[in-house]
């Protein structure tokens, strides 16, 4: 498929009555493994690549860095790859503008588009959100790509709002407001509770992201609901890495080889999820 129809089949995705299911990767040895048990769209988590590579979320990392990594991971896969692109590395609609088209060179074909900053605590002006996301869009359709933004709506993380009721509606106001300046999906971080996701179904007429948690309503509860799209953001990264530091301490203790052992792949398991050939 060329990049302009990966882009509109990753559209489709979220408008077939299924729900999309996106454990979130940070390198192509996991987007292949993806691919291979039949996921449709593979989507990156700007955590976790960032936390793989030692440092702290929120832009932490280069912009070079982070597209670097989500090209290797576009050019790993058949199969569309939508991009964690945080806030756009840029506060100004020019750059914002620039790094959108570079973000298309890597082949990726969708984002997730914050609107907070200073870790999640605030949020932007829903007008000037607005023109930033209108700025993607246009960046977009010059190089005749539909990418697909999901636009985040931080109403439930940010601070300043006195009840649950306050937060929905800031959610809903943001995501009207998102959908008619260019956002193709809503991704309200933060709930994923069944009550408070089924007023902002009804309440918002555009495709919906909610966020795995232990909080989150189940798999099948979500395709009951409604909802079209569902990620992982950096929760697989940080399981994995919870076994990681549970082998170390058991191996600085003097303690059983098991730990790393037991249920391990072998070379040959790896094989089928690895590219062939030199890079």
């Amino acid at each position: 498929m060329t990049q302009s129809e990966k882009a509109n089949t990753l559209l489709a995705l979220h408008k077939n009555g299924r729900l999309l299911i996106l454990p979130n990767v940070w390198n192509p040895f996991g987007a292949r493994m993806l691919e291979a048990k039949g996921f449709s769209a593979v989507a990156t988590a700007s955590a976790a690549i960032s936390e793989s590579l030692g440092y702290h979320d929120g832009e932490q990392i280069k912009l070079d860095t982070m597209l670097d990594m989500v090209g290797r991971i576009v050019r790993s896969v058949d199969v569309p790859v939508t991009a964690d692109f945080e806030a756009g590395y840029s506060d100004t609609l020019e750059g914002l503008q620039e790094n959108t088209s570079r973000l298309l060179d890597t082949g990726a074909v969708g984002i997730n588009f914050e609107d907070s900053f200073d870790d999640e605590k605030y949020l932007r002006p829903i007008p000037e959100q607005v023109e930033r996301i209108k700025a993607i869009r246009e960046a977009a359709e010059r190089r005749g790509v539909h990418l697909v933004i999901n636009a985040r709506a931080d109403s439930f993380l940010a601070e300043g709002f006195s009840s649950e009721e306050e937060r929905i509606e800031d959610a809903v106001t943001r995501a009207l407001a998102y959908i008619k300046a260019g956002a193709d999906c809503i991704y309200p971080v933060g709930r994923g509770g069944k009550e408070t996701l089924k007023i902002l179904r009804e309440r918002i007429p555009a495709p919906i992201n909610v966020i795995a948690s232990p909080k989150t309503a189940s798999l099948k509860e979500l395709q009951e609901l409604g909802i079209n799209r569902v990620s992982f953001g950096p929760f697989i990264f940080r399981s994995i890495a919870a076994k990681l530091s549970a082998m170390y301490d058991e191996i600085k203790a003097m303690g059983e080889y098991g730990i790393v052992m037991d249920e391990m792949m072998t070379g040959g398991d790896l094989k089928k999820y690895l590219m062939k050939g030199k890079e």
